[in-house]
Formats: C-alpha cells, sequence, structure tokens
C-alpha cells in the first residue's frame, strides 16, 4: 500500500538493473548535453501499462520516447534515492506525498512550478500534501483514506458510533451469523495507518501541528498522556476485552473475512472497491465512526503524485509532463480506468462521480481525516507505533508500550 523503508539490496539491485535504460540514449554522437531523447518514468506494475499509454501522445507531440519501468511500488522511494545518489534515477516517479520530506532532505526532488490555471484546478489540500518550505515538489493527481464498507444484508444501517459497531457486530456474532465483529487489519506489527482513525478520535497524536497548520517533529505525541488514555480506550476492544480487535486479523486475511460473509464490518480503501464489486455481497460505505463522547474518527488521507528528479537529464521535459499532461483531466481519468482511486483534479472528479457514486462517498468519508504528515521524521515512526499497538491490542500495558516506541522514536529522529 504504502512505502515505509526500501531495503538497501533492493536499491543497489535496481540501480544495477535499471542503469542501462536510465542512461543517456544519444550514443550516436549528438550535441554535448543535449537532452535524451527517452523520458523514463518508475510506476508501480498496477499503473504502467495505463501510464505508458496515456504518456503516448506527450511522447509524440514532442517526439520523444517515453519508457515506463515497473518498480514495486514499496521500493520506489528508497530505489529513487539510491539511484540518485548513483546518477542513475529516472526521469519521474510515482509516489505518495509522505515520502516528500525524506525526497527533499535527500535532495532527490525538483521543485515544480505550477501556473495558476492548473493549480486552480487541483484540490488545494493535496497540493499542500506534497509542499514543504513554500515549495510545491510533486503534482497530486489521486487521494485515498480508509472508510467503513458493511454488508447491508447484516447491518443495514451504517453505525454512527464505534459503540453502536461493537453493539451490531457482537449480537450478530452470538447468533453465529459471523465469525467476527469486524474485519480491521492489526497484525503482529501493528497497523497505525489503520489505527490511527480510532487513535485520534480517542484523543491521541502522532505529531502536533505548529500555529502555522504545519507538522512539529519536536512535538511528538507518542508517550503523552493523551495518546496513552486514547490507546487504553481502544484497549477495551482488544484481546482482552471485547475482542473485536485482535492481532490475527491481518492483512492477508482481513478482505477475505468480509467477502466470505463472516464479518459484517470492514475497515477498508479504495483498493478494495473492485473486488467489492466483483463479490457476491451487497455492500455500503460510510465514514468509520468514532467513540461516543469524542472526536470524530480521522482517518489517514494519502495523495499519490507524480516527482520529478533533482538532476533529471531531461529536465524540462519532466517537468512539463507533470505539469502540462500529468495535470489534465483525461490524463487522469485513464489512470482511474486502471487503479480506480478519487481523483484530486475537479474536472475528473466530477466526471467519475457521476458514474460511480461510490467515488463521492469515498471523498465524503475522508472529510474528518487529516493528510499523513510529509516530514521526514515520518518514516521513523511506523515501525516502532506498530508494534506498541500490536502489544496493547493484546493486552500489554499501553503506557509502558508508548513510552518505549516514544524513546525509540526520538532517538531516531535526534530528539
Amino acid at each position: 500500500m504504502r512505502s515505509r523503508s526500501a531495503s538497501a539490496v533492493a536499491g543497489i539491485a535496481a540501480i544495477a538493473l535499471m542503469a542501462t535504460a536510465c542512461s543517456n540514449d544519444g550514443s550516436d554522437g549528438g550535441d554535448e548535453g543535449a537532452e535524451q531523447s527517452t523520458l523514463v518514468i518508475w510506476s508501480d506494475p498496477e499503473r504502467a501499462e495505463a501510464i505508458q499509454s496515456a504518456a503516448a501522445e506527450f511522447a509524440e507531440a514532442n517526439g520523444i520516447e517515453v519508457d515506463v519501468q515497473n518498480v514495486s511500488f514499496d521500493d520506489i522511494q528508497g530505489d529513487v534515492v539510491n539511484a540518485h545518489q548513483a546518477g542513475n534515477a529516472p526521469d519521474v516517479f510515482i509516489g505518495a506525498h509522505d515520502w516528500t520530506g525524506n525526497l527533499m532532505r535527500n535532495g532527490a526532488v525538483q521543485p515544480i512550478e505550477l501556473p495558476s490555471d492548473r493549480a486552480d484546478a487541483i484540490d488545494p489540500t493535496a497540493l499542500e500534501a506534497v509542499s514543504l518550505e513554500g515549495q510545491l515538489l510533486g503534482v497530486p493527481y489521486t487521494q485515498e483514506n480508509i472508510f467503513l464498507m458493511r454488508n447491508t444484508e447484516l447491518a443495514p444501517d451504517a453505525p454512527e458510533t464505534f459503540e453502536e459497531l461493537v453493539e451490531v457486530g457482537t449480537r450478530l456474532k452470538d447468533d453465529g451469523e459471523v465469525d467476527e465483529v469486524l474485519a480491521m487489519a492489526v497484525g503482529q506489527e501493528g497497523d497505525p495507518y489503520r489505527m490511527n482513525a480510532l487513535m485520534s478520535s480517542a484523543g491521541g497524536y502522532l505529531f502536533g501541528q505548529d500555529g502555522n497548520g504545519d507538522w512539529n517533529p519536536d512535538d511528538l505525541g507518542v508517550g503523552t498522556d493523551e495518546t496513552i488514555a486514547a490507546m487504553e480506550k481502544i484497549a477495551e476492544y482488544g484481546e482482552e476485552g471485547e475482542g473485536v480487535l485482535r492481532r490475527s486479523i491481518e492483512l492477508e486475511n482481513e478482505a477475505s473475512l468480509f467477502f466470505e460473509g463472516d464479518a459484517p464490518f470492514f475497515v477498508a480503501g479504495p483498493w478494495t472497491i473492485g473486488d467489492a464489486n466483483a463479490s457476491d455481497i451487497d455492500y455500503e460505505i460510510s465514514a468509520i465512526p468514532g467513540f461516543e463522547g469524542m472526536d470524530p474518527a480521522s482517518p489517514y488521507i494519502g495523495y499519490q503524485a507524480f516527482f520529478v528528479t533533482e538532476g533529471s537529464a531531461n529536465s524540462a521535459l519532466a517537468e512539463e509532463f507533470v505539469v502540462n499532461h500529468v495535470t489534465d483531466s483525461d490524463f487522469v481519468l485513464s489512470l482511474y480506468e486502471a487503479d480506480p482511486r478519487t481523483p484530486v483534479q475537479t474536472e475528473a472528479l466530477e466526471s467519475v462521480s457521476a458514474d460511480d457514486p461510490n467515488i463521492a462517498v469515498m471523498a465524503e468519508t475522508g472529510e474528518n481525516g487529516v493528510p499523513m504528515p510529509n516530514i521526514p521524521e515520518m518514516g521513523e515512526t511506523w515501525e516502532p507505533l506498530g508494534i506498541a499497538q500490536a502489544q496493547i491490542i493484546g493486552g500489554a500495558d499501553a503506557r509502558e508500550a508508548l513510552e518505549t516506541a516514544h524513546d525509540t522514536i526520538a532517538e531516531r529522529i535526534g530528539q
């Protein structure tokens, strides 16, 4: 789903394998310093073919070739940093907005100047998500957030609170109609991306924000009383409590629990809509409910964007591609056909919402969400926080687990 880290081995392998493809193919003795005749783009395999097809018009108009190369999404961030340091990076790559800080810290991305007419056609929050220190570092084209999917045969009405969800699901479980109350991945190492919705409802937080709304790495909330109290609230529904949240429910089995009718509720994302439509389950989606009397659940919002590599041999063409082609509604719609996630380009969003009401509903379910922090320190939080959350779900002391995670993160980010 999202890259948390990339191994050095994977990065070195990518550099070795792709050095030739990323090198100047103007070996016919052209003018020194002339741009390459091939624009190299790195994409995950799921979207590579769609990007290749959508870029054909751009390639023809500019008299170049576009070579879209497959790289596992989880590896792109680390591979780009390693390849940039080795001088073998692609010209353009697709990535998540929360990589922005790390990419900037490593000097791997080129700031982008987006004309006002192009910028005005994109959700301003999406543009903010790929901006740091007053610079736009990528062009966003889609957003995603988790939401609640429910089996309408088992649960006709959307629950207004998490307690109501548990009540309905527990009754169905007691009656033998389902095996689980909720399909929500926790796993042995936790899943802070999903857990943030509930943790935020109960008052917990990862990083605070300064007066300008910018993420403040000096305000690390993992070990605070607020976050400890929030996870103690969540633990009431863990393995030593109601048994709704369990480590045995993982990414590998959460969807099957729902699509096989073994759970009435599912914390899902846009990547599950295709399977949902192909299943025999009658479903509806709604916002993840927060705890009664507490804040609304606040899921992370993730944006995906096209970035231009700093120092690209095709710098001008690469920027032209992301500024004037990636922002075009026809391009966004072509990618939507391959990977149906909510567009952030207004015209494209209106088009797909007219054809698929789920798209508009998915956008609505993120109204209380917050863009995932894009600061470099974010990457150091996933593992320690996830492990602590999984331990708490399993019955461990919340204060001890979170204070340990806090200390680990603080050390990693130099506090």
